[in-house]
């Protein structure tokens, strides 16, 4: 089930597949299991409804997930002397893969700024999540609420894009609005925020670069 959730899987149903059909009560226990050791995270939707069969499930840790991903099954290469396979497999995953890993991490240190550097409130308290639906449409990297998983107002909610080359631009806009406009609590004066590693060519939106994340931690 850990290797699962590390290769990306991360709904119940699908794990449970990929585990080779694990009945539903083991399947249930084990992850139990993992999350109480912390060894696995849950998240839910967060919006103003409630979206508790929604949970999705992921390692927490970047190493174990890194392993779990391009090491672990792939050790039989490596003991043959065919690591070469194995770097060529990473170095055309990566990017995707990053843009995964990196999403706990940018919400982690908005939690830190929000909401007040945000968008410039000072009263509230701000928790931040993400939003998905069972088919993934929507999907929202960053969703700003006063509390989860079931926020009484959604403050704001934001897109990552974290590419070297590629900045924030009106074609991302596009779609953060149009994702507003399905999110639970969110209306069309809802703040947007760019998350975006290679800056952003748009107005209408909060910009946070790498540089402004990393003072969360500060």
């Amino acid at each position: 089930m850990l290797s699962a959730i590390g290769s990306g899987e991360r709904t119940f149903t699908n794990i449970g597949r990929a585990a080779g059909g694990t009945p539903h009560a083991s399947l249930s226990r084990s992850l139990t299991t993992l999350v109480s050791k912390r060894v696995v995270a849950v998240d839910e939707p967060l919006s103003t409804r409630p979206a508790s069969k929604e949970k999705r499930y992921r390692v927490p840790d970047p190493y174990l997930r890194f392993w779990l991903s391009f090491l672990g099954p792939h050790l039989d290469e490596i003991e043959r002397g065919r690591g070469d396979r194995v770097l060529a497999r990473i170095g055309k995953s990566w990017t995707s893969w990053r843009g995964r890993a990196i999403e706990p991490v940018v919400r982690e240190a908005m939690e830190r700024l929000a909401p007040p550097v945000l968008i410039g409130e000072d009263d509230v308290p701000g928790v931040v999540g993400g939003y998905w639906t069972r088919t993934n449409n929507p999907e929202i990297d960053v969703v700003v609420g006063d509390r989860a998983p079931v926020a009484k107002r959604v403050i704001a909610l934001g897109s990552i894009k974290w590419l070297e080359n590629a900045p924030f631009d009106q074609r991302d806009l596009g779609a953060l609005q149009a994702h507003r406009l399905q999110l639970p609590g969110a209306g069309v004066d809802t703040p947007l925020i760019a998350i975006a590693r290679s800056g952003c060519t748009v107005d209408g939106v909060v910009h946070l670069a790498p540089e402004e994340l990393i003072t969360g931690y500060v």
